[in-house]
């Protein structure tokens, strides 16, 4: 290297990025929160869930109900994508899709998932783990019918995860539905697409601290009730 060049150090490699540039910038997301501890949290893990959510509604972060839905396939290939949350109580989470998709293939050969809630926004994090059931058509009409009349179309629509051939082809479909099921009538909740709860063994609430010591408190479920253990961040 010639003597007049700088050596500008792991850092400035292409797609590397700086180590700790801001080591305190989950924890300011937190806003001052005080520390978790087994002592301010609820004794079941989906009434504190409910606290949470309704923190992160309060804050007014885009898309609170947004979580990655993690699954593994009959192979044994793990998959994960963003799906929104639709209910919440002590069953466990709820969520809906088409049961023809890669998701709903994952569950029907491996009923096991996990969630995960980012809302680093507010320095705070979510993660559930367990069995998923999967709901009766008629568990899961009262929610398909409360959705817009273009979502209900869109979900005979869209044959989900399978390619296609343009968005053309997309838009010909719902033409298409729109004309086969004119309004007012009612269409027809297909059955391909439902509900699921995931009924959780496991629930983790992370809150950011600093240096990268976050508060981990998890809850563990024992027989008829909980167990809230403190995990090391």
């Amino acid at each position: 290297m010639d003597a007049t060049q700088r050596d500008p150090g792991p850092a400035s490699e292409p797609g590397r990025l700086p180590a700790a540039a801001r080591p305190d910038s989950l924890h300011a997301a937190a806003g001052g929160l005080p520390g978790l501890t087994k002592e301010t949290l609820a004794g079941d893990p989906m009434t504190q869930f409910g606290r949470w959510m309704a923190d992160a509604q309060a804050r007014g972060l885009p898309e609170p109900t947004a979580m990655v839905l993690a699954t593994v396939s009959a192979e044994g290939r793990p998959r994960a994508r963003t799906v929104l949350l639709k209910g919440h109580g002590q069953p466990g989470f709820t969520f809906y899709t088409n049961r023809t998709s890669r998701k709903g293939q994952d569950l029907a050969a491996n009923g096991r998932a996990a969630l995960v809630f980012p809302w680093f926004a507010m320095g705070r994090q979510v993660t559930a783990e367990g069995d998923v059931r999967i709901m009766s058509q008629a568990e899961s009409e009262p929610y398909y019918r409360s959705r817009p009349r273009q979502s209900q179309l869109g979900a005979w629509a869209s044959r989900q995860s399978q390619v296609i051939g343009s968005r053309a082809e997309l838009d010909g479909r719902v033409a298409e539905l729109e004309r086969r099921w004119p309004p007012p009538g009612d269409i027809p909740m297909p059955d391909f697409w439902g509900g699921y709860v995931l009924v959780p063994e496991t629930v983790e609430f992370w809150q950011a601290g600093t240096f990268r010591l976050h508060d981990r408190l998890r809850y563990r479920r024992h027989g008829a009730g909980w167990v809230i253990e403190r995990i090391s961040p």
